[in-house]
């Protein structure tokens, strides 16, 4: 038994949107005071030409993630001697 049968894998992603915006915001403070919120540093308005190579990229880790998982119980099953004849019948407690 493998992971896949090698047909196309088909999934659906979703993106929410970005959460602050560039332009100042009339805000105030706990103490009442009022005040300008900027943002600062880079925020992109749309995530659309980031989200094909983030999407590629975290499909082929977890694809990944799967296949050392079958790797490792391939390995482990090679590794583990024969149940002998008079144990098969046992069940667990």
């Amino acid at each position: 038994g493998g992971i896949s049968n090698g047909e196309h894998i088909y999934f659906r992603v979703a993106f929410k949107p970005p959460a602050t915006i560039s332009q100042d915001q009339v805000t105030a403070t706990y103490d009442g005071v009022e005040g300008t919120l900027a943002a600062r540093g880079r925020h992109d308005p749309c995530v659309v030409p980031r989200a094909v190579p983030i999407v590629e990229t975290m499909a082929a880790i977890t694809i990944m993630d799967a296949v050392l998982q079958q790797n490792g119980r391939v390995a482990t099953m090679q590794k583990l001697k024969p149940v002998p004849s008079e144990l098969k019948g046992i069940k667990p407690v």
